[in-house]
């Protein structure tokens, strides 16, 4: 399936991140994930995706400042952050499209993921080709 939405996946917890992947990967979407931040910055860089999820409490770098970072870079990308608390401070979603915390439906996430990405456009320099071997190279690392 070609036409999947493309879920940029970044928490540091390694059994949640499993878990997570193995449902979206279920409802259809297709998730490139990441346990580092550091490491997710730099992947972001060089690779095509529809919608970032983020963890909000990793080390190194905060899921809010993960996700002002790649509001910089590729700004009109949707940030959905999810957290173990039930409200965080609006100062920590400035770049944040979506917050889920504790006591979430996981349908609302899946919900929400659907609707915030948008129609995918191709930039005239940048083949719909080019992206998927972006991606897929993005993947291979």
């Amino acid at each position: 399936m070609q036409n999947r939405t493309t879920v940029f996946y970044v928490d540091d917890n390694p059994k949640s991140s499993r878990l997570l992947t193995c449902v979206l990967e279920e409802c259809g979407f297709r998730v490139i994930t990441k346990n580092d931040p550091i490491e997710a910055l730099a992947l972001c860089r060089r690779t095509y995706f529809d919608v970032a999820l983020l963890d909000y409490e990793m080390p190194k770098m905060s899921g809010s400042k993960l996700a002002q970072e790649i509001k910089y870079l590729v700004p009109d990308v949707p940030v959905v952050m999810i957290s173990g608390r039930t409200e965080l401070p609006s100062s920590e979603l400035a770049f944040v499209d979506a917050h889920f915390g504790f006591g979430t439906v996981l349908d609302d996430l899946l919900w929400t993921m659907r609707i915030l990405v948008r129609p995918q456009v191709v930039m005239p320099s940048q083949s719909l080709a080019d992206q998927r071997e972006m991606t897929r190279w993005a993947d291979s690392t």
